[in-house]
């Protein structure tokens, strides 16, 4: 068996990405255990927007 890493999300990040894209029962019925794959990826794709979006406006502001 592999090794299971320990997160790097917040709580309280995970959340809200997972209110923002409307699975949030879901994880409040089933856990996180119990949130589709598809959802999985599409809450960690969202997060690496929201990290390069927020990379993009810092680089600009040192412009």
């Amino acid at each position: 068996m592999g090794r299971r890493r320990r997160g790097t999300m917040s709580e309280g990040f995970k959340v809200e990405l997972a209110k923002d894209l409307g699975f949030y029962d879901t994880v409040q019925r089933e856990g996180w255990g119990g949130i589709r794959s598809r959802d999985a990826g599409n809450m960690t794709k969202r997060a690496v927007e929201m990290a390069e979006q927020r990379m993009a406006e810092q680089y600009q502001n040192k412009q």
